[in-house]
């Protein structure tokens, strides 16, 4: 007589069975609950991360100790003829501060007639006054600094 299949007999357990509240589906693609829950947790700290690395860029950046300050002045100008002009600028930085300036000699429309870039070297001192010798385009009227900056 054959054996017949008894209603007693046990499977092997099922390793995809699905979480209370997961579909099968959903346990087959990788939807589950615990997967949600894992892709927060994994976004949370991606974001804190930005905020502690933007933080600590923004307090090196106030606080590197690098923020020289420039003042620049016209001081005069003197205008020669058609071809050349001085201009005369105090500047007022830090001292052992290097400084580089754009000087221009403008004329009566104010337009560019001259322009030059200057590099100043540093000083010991912290109030200077340089004199810069420019050849211009057209007669100019005016010499003034343009802007200074550190190099």
């Amino acid at each position: 007589m054959a054996p017949t299949p008894s209603s007693n007999s046990t499977s092997a357990p099922q390793s995809s069975a699905a979480p209370a509240g997961d579909s099968k589906l959903d346990v087959r693609y990788g939807r589950t609950r615990a997967f949600r829950l894992r892709r927060r947790w994994i976004a949370a700290i991606a974001g804190g991360v930005v905020v502690v690395v933007f933080g600590a860029w923004v307090l090196f950046a106030a606080f590197d100790g690098t923020s020289a300050t420039i003042e620049s002045n016209d001081a005069g100008y003197e205008i020669h003829d058609a071809h050349s002009a001085t201009v005369r600028s105090q500047i007022s930085v830090d001292p052992g501060t290097k400084v580089d300036c754009s000087i221009q000699v403008l004329n009566s429309g104010f337009d560019v007639v001259g322009w030059k870039v200057v590099h100043f070297p540093a000083s010991t001192s912290q109030n200077n006054t340089y004199t810069t010798d420019l050849k211009t385009m057209n007669r100019g009227v005016t010499g003034l600094i343009d802007k200074c900056w550190l190099p």
